[in-house]
């Protein structure tokens, strides 16, 4: 491709390097000049435009957008239509976003004219988020360039989505004199916010004594009808002999994996029952703010099962938020902790703009749950206080 100002007169055919306004006629970037288009800038007495001329084996800017998008496993992702040499890449499904940086990296260094960039690997994602984008820069690029490209992309996948595969899950949560029942009830409402971004539920709970032997029973009963064990120990795991992994252990299973370089999530147990992973949840996860704990479990409800590699391997990122309640061993923050935290849900009134035969709207269902316990259930969840 040469770029750059010609004559007016040698302008037709050539593809426009920047948008040229004359009167109420905008011709864009990357239009391509007509014989009318050069007759009308003639008469607006424009002499010269800068344009790209294509050599026959260039691509324009769409089309090499378009040729690249195509290689791309197309599987529960969707593409745009090419346009300024861009093709955006949407999930069609719930799951996980999945990126392998070798090949993305490996494309973006064939030329710079040809650029992918995506979300971070291993980010939870809903049916139409964007999770790429396919941008050329100049205006067309050689042919050669695009194949290689697309030959990458068809040998090694550089990203993909996941699917969630909704998991019935059993909580077994054990109980020490320290602990509120409050703080408690407040877990299994986090933990069944949490499932349901994934289309998972919370089926059962059992509360037990904090010992070995109490929640080995427990996981073994929970191991008859579920797909997902989470253990919520009263007392945080100190130790891979400690109370969850020996009780995982106890109970037939294996311990995979403790600790891992997530904070908050440090004090996570990995294991599993046969086939059924069953998680040691760390305090943090209590909490629905995003922690070590999210990591692990969307990866094992898309399918995955994360290696000690893959856990030890997280590190780099794995700081999510200072802990100001924690001095040591980080520095106490400055300033003083805010206060308790009050949520007050309305439902009052009478819905009469819903219509004289129309139901209630704290009634409506969204997905399957009226909006007030909806509303609830989210107040639950994120109140650090009463609500």
């Amino acid at each position: 491709m040469r770029f750059g100002p010609v004559p007016l007169a040698d302008a037709q055919g050539a593809l426009l390097g920047h948008s040229v306004k004359i009167g109420t006629m905008k011709l864009s970037k990357g239009h391509r000049l007509s014989a009318d288009d050069v007759a009308a800038l003639a008469e607006a007495d424009v002499t010269e435009v800068i344009v790209a001329r294509l050599e026959p084996d260039d691509l324009p800017e769409d089309e090499a957008a378009a040729r690249i998008a195509a290689a791309i496993a197309p599987d529960h992702l969707r593409f745009s239509r090419a346009t300024t040499g861009r093709v955006n890449v949407y999930a069609t499904a719930a799951g996980l976003f999945v990126a392998n940086r070798a090949v993305v990296d490996r494309l973006n260094r064939i030329d710079p004219a040809i650029t992918l960039a995506c979300l971070a690997d291993h980010v939870a994602v809903d049916a139409g988020d964007m999770v790429a984008t396919i941008k050329i820069i100049p205006l067309a690029v050689p042919q050669a360039l695009v194949e290689r490209a697309q030959a990458l992309l068809r040998a090694d996948r550089a990203f993909e989505v996941k699917p969630f595969t909704p998991r019935r899950a059993a909580l077994v949560a054990t109980e020490l004199p320290s602990l509120k029942s409050q703080v408690m009830d407040k877990t299994r409402a986090v933990l069944t916010a949490r499932l349901l971004q994934s289309g998972s539920r919370l089926d059962s709970e059992q509360r037990v004594a904090h010992t070995t032997e109490a929640v080995a029973a427990a996981i073994s009963d929970a191991a008859d009808s579920h797909d997902l064990i989470i253990v919520f120990g009263a007392s945080a795991v100190a130790d891979p002999d400690d109370v969850i992994p020996a009780a995982i252990r106890r109970a037939g299973g294996v311990v995979e994996h403790v600790g891992m370089p997530v904070d908050p999530g440090n004090l996570l147990v990995l294991g599993r029952l046969g086939e059924i992973p069953v998680l040691g949840a760390p305090g943090c996860a209590r909490s629905p703010r995003e922690n070590g704990f999210d990591w692990i479990l969307d990866r094992l409800i898309a399918g995955e099962w994360p290696s000690k590699a893959d856990i030890t391997g997280l590190g780099v990122g794995g700081l999510l938020k200072e802990i100001p309640t924690r001095p040591q061993p980080r520095e106490g923050s400055a300033g003083k902790r805010p206060g308790p935290v009050g949520i007050v849900v309305l439902a009052a009134g009478q819905a009469s703009r819903m219509g004289p035969d129309g139901r209630h709207k704290l009634l409506a269902e969204f997905e399957g749950m009226p909006l007030v316990r909806r509303s609830v259930e989210t107040a639950i969840a994120a109140a650090p206080g009463r609500v």
